[in-house]
């Protein structure tokens, strides 16, 4: 598999080109070694020969697929430090895995056969690689599958993992996590990881340097969606903008229809208010669910527990729900849930999406097994899996999501009372 890159044109798409221009450190490096914007900028070469990307592009070309894609969810450094260590950042380096028999590639070392497998059964849909591995020497292509590949790795087995397992399983594969086999590479990881300068949040990107007017749906994702118009229907925004609670709310803060900005935390990671929670909860309910007994408020203190409102989820958790591709696909094909079409992972940063999936799972876990569950059951079943729960062992789980429904719960209802289904 052989394959040669003079330029960065040559192996990111001019999208890519103009989101590295736009972050100030790589601009700041390139203007100092004489590249010119507009034209082709040449890749750094080690002594070899061979080509590889700096740590300050390394580090922006993390910053970028996460803000895209993972948003919350992962952090750049992690990426970097994995990067590092598997490859010194060479973008062809290839090397074969005896004992797994398989080739991994580019910056991040990914096998294409698990590329491949995060497309096919993990949604991860962004590039289609099927049948065309060398794909995955292009930086911003391989960042996005090693990246996609270390969050399924931190809920691998439906168990949330801890750093070190993960990257000691990015190495040796989920058996080796905890053998001594990769103890050491943990260790370089961890010092290769100290010594990056954290990767900044927020003033990276100068947008007085290029508009973004133009660019292609991918790369305008981090941007636009910002917006709430912009991951969700048209009738489904109307319904939002018919509530009397989103009305006043949305009103007091000055949106207008067409361009509702979602909330912002101080690392500027979009997030629902509680009561747009509560009100897309309303609204899938007593269109799908209101026959099943669902009720909105369980669903609402859900999302507060699982991904604490954020849009995109937190950690290993998808959306505002944290449901995965997988189960949502399932959902949707077995069980014939299809009010909203899942086609990829990106489908489920939609609220309305992820919401209705979460009801879905929430319904099916009332009756697990063919009887009927106990309230305990099913909120601990939702968070930690039908199969891990233990009434004793989970019970943080429990006490966790009656703070959260005390939250959306009526008032003027005894405090005693739990109504979930």
């Amino acid at each position: 598999m052989s394959v040669s890159y003079k330029y960065w044109d040559d192996c990111v798409e001019p999208e890519d080109m103009k989101s590295l221009w736009m972050d100030a450190e790589v601009r700041k490096e390139w203007d100092d070694v004489g590249e010119m914007m507009g034209q082709k900028v040449h890749l750094s070469r080690d002594p070899d020969g061979e080509p590889y990307i700096t740590q300050v592009e390394m580090k922006a070309v993390a910053k970028i697929v996460v803000h895209r894609h993972f948003d919350s969810q992962l952090d750049p450094d992690v990426i970097c430090a994995i990067a590092e260590i598997s490859s010194g950042r060479q973008i062809v380096a290839q090397q074969y895995d005896q004992k797994n028999r398989e080739m991994r590639i580019g910056i991040m070392q990914i096998a294409p056969e698990i590329a491949e497998w995060l497309v096919r059964e993990m949604g991860y849909r962004n590039y289609n690689i099927e049948g065309n591995p060398t794909l995955l020497f292009r930086p911003f292509v391989n960042v996005y599958f090693g990246a996609a590949y270390i969050k399924w790795l931190s809920c691998c087995d439906g168990k949330e993992r801890s750093e070190e397992f993960v990257v000691r399983a990015y190495q040796g594969g989920i058996k080796k996590a905890t053998h001594k086999s990769t103890r050491d590479y943990f260790q370089r990881y961890l010092s290769v990881k100290q010594s990056l300068t954290p990767i900044r949040e927020q003033g990276t990107y100068d947008n007085n340097s290029f508009s973004l007017q133009g660019l292609s749906t991918r790369t305008k994702a981090g941007e636009e969606w910002n917006y709430w118009d912009s991951r969700v229907s048209p009738p489904d925004m109307e319904e939002l903008w018919n509530n009397p609670d989103v009305l006043k709310e949305w009103t007091k803060s000055g949106e207008r229809r067409g361009r509702v900005r979602f909330s912002h935390n101080k690392e500027n990671k979009p997030y629902l208010s509680r009561v747009e929670v509560k009100a897309v909860a309303q609204i899938i309910i007593s269109r799908y669910f209101s026959s099943r007994g669902v009720q909105s408020t369980a669903l609402a203190a859900l999302a507060e527990v699982v991904s604490m409102r954020f849009v995109n989820g937190v950690r290993a958790r998808t959306g505002l729900m944290g449901i995965d591709y997988p189960t949502a696909a399932w959902l949707y094909k077995d069980l014939g849930c299809r009010a909203y079409e899942v086609k990829s992972v990106d489908d489920l940063y939609n609220p309305f999406v992820s919401m209705y999936f979460g009801a879905a799972y929430l319904s099916w876990l009332s009756e697990y097994e063919g009887r009927q569950r106990s309230h305990e059951f099913i909120i601990q079943a939702y968070l930690g899996g039908p199969e891990n729960v233990n009434l004793q062992e989970t019970g943080p789980f429990w006490n966790k999501f009656l703070e959260a429904l005390s939250y959306y719960e009526d008032s003027k209802r005894d405090s005693g009372s739990c109504s979930i289904l």
